[in-house]
């Protein structure tokens, strides 16, 4: 393990001691999360004296906001935020995205301003459909140096209360969802749903964490010379370096779905990270 990852865990444990509780049991019939934790992380640092980096969320699930959280919570703070957010506050300035593309501006006003500008990493969990300019901007963005961690789950295993068509529901499959952008990079999703969630559960070693599959997709290089591209997790993950940047794709988002997947101290969350955006 990295010393980055190490002090990344370290930093995340503080999470744990601050409140966070351990779910009982592997219950998909509940919503996931389930801390009791108080107060805002964000100011904890994973490196020593540094400020936290920032971070852009872009994400259908409730890692910012719970989905249940009442909209006088919100603003007055009294809201409790999902273990996730918490998670990646002891590390990041989470900067909560809804495009990935410039803001329109009036004509004759001042030149637009990227959503993705002035950052360096971004996470991507889930997301609804992007739009053509969020893909073209996603890959400028990357092209130029910029890093960039996306799950993309065929079929969410977690339970969220919610009707079809509801606004706040999470995007319950990425295959109708997939970036074109990632055609662009030479990749392509393989998906073979299992018979039961059982059937779909696999552990894989990664360095040395492991991770935990629920019903995910394999990224197949399809073509090698559109980037240089390495597989890891046994096939559900994969990384390519594309022009001065880099992106971390991963075929199942349960780690953010399901507390105990992320690992007893987050170190599933955190090897990932560390793999992702280390230097």
């Amino acid at each position: 393990m990295t010393s980055r990852s190490k002090s990344w865990l370290a930093a995340i444990a503080l999470v744990w001691l601050a409140g966070c509780s351990n779910s009982s049991g592997h219950d998909h019939h509940h919503e996931t999360g389930i801390d009791d934790a108080s107060g805002s992380l964000g100011e904890l640092s994973c490196a020593t004296g540094e400020p936290p980096p920032p971070l852009g969320l872009v994400s259908s699930l409730p890692l910012y906001w719970p989905l249940d959280a009442d909209i006088s919570d919100l603003a007055s703070g009294a809201a409790q935020l999902p273990w996730q957010r918490q998670v990646l506050s002891a590390c990041f300035t989470l900067l909560a995205l809804n495009t990935l593309s410039p803001e329109p501006t009036a004509p004759g006003g001042p030149p637009p301003v990227g959503a993705l500008d002035g950052l360096d990493q971004l996470l991507i969990v889930q997301p609804r459909v992007l739009t053509p300019l969020d893909n073209v901007a996603l890959d400028d963005w990357v092209r130029q140096g910029g890093e960039a961690l996306i799950l993309l789950d065929p079929l969410l295993t977690g339970h969220y209360d919610l009707p079809l068509g509801d606004p706040r529901r999470p995007v319950d499959t990425s295959l109708v969802a997939i970036p074109p952008v990632v055609t662009r990079w030479g990749l392509q999703v393989e998906f073979d749903e299992p018979e039961s969630l059982e059937a779909g559960t696999i552990k894989t070693a990664f360095g040395d964490a492991e991770l935990t599959v629920e019903v995910g997709s394999r990224w197949k290089i399809v073509d090698p010379n559109a980037a240089s591209c390495d597989s890891f997790a046994d096939g559900f993950g994969v990384q390519c370096k594309i022009g001065e940047g880099r992106v971390t794709l991963f075929g199942d988002a349960a780690l953010f779905e399901h507390r105990e997947i992320a690992g007893e101290d987050f170190e599933a969350i955190a090897a990932l990270l560390d793999f992702a955006f280390a230097d």
